[in-house]
């Protein structure tokens, strides 16, 4: 018999990483998870409960190959012909940290659980952040493994 979790049984813990050095889609592939839920043994696909994650250092993120360069991110204005384009370049100079939010966000579910999972990031240039209060555990990405990322 399959037990699912009750909106009184879900609990948020805190995480932080640093972003120094790491690839964008492999550190994405690790956020997503946690956030999602899906380090738990709790995890109910329909209900958020995932936990939060502090990104700190993300100026220094890497991209492999010649993405940084070469890899095009598209949005549209609304108008006819309002297609817009940009690099990862670019995109570094105005906001380091939205390749890698963009990342995420593609690979959580769409709709109202997916922005509401995404809010659950925290992204910040530099190595301070707000967050300290939470007492966030602190993950290091060269220990980790994308299929045994954290069990609580």
């Amino acid at each position: 018999m399959t037990k699912f979790v009750k909106k009184e049984q879900l609990s948020s813990s805190w995480y932080e990483i640093d972003a120094k050095n790491a690839v964008v889609g492999r550190l994405a592939t690790v956020i997503s998870k946690i956030i999602r839920g899906k380090n738990k043994t709790t995890y109910t696909p329909h209900m958020d409960d995932g936990d939060f994650v502090v990104v700190k250092n993300i100026e220094l993120i890497k991209f492999t190959g010649k993405k940084f360069q070469n890899k095009k991110y598209y949005r549209h204005t609304g108008h006819p012909g309002g297609i817009k384009e940009t690099t990862p370049e670019k995109l570094h100079e105005k906001k380091p940290e939205e390749a890698l939010k963009l990342a995420v966000k593609r690979m959580l579910p769409g709709g109202v659980l997916g922005k509401k999972q995404l809010n659950k990031l925290k992204i910040y240039s530099g190595n301070s952040h707000p967050h300290t209060s939470q007492n966030p555990k602190i993950l290091e990405l060269s220990k980790l493994n994308n299929k045994n990322i954290i069990r609580n």
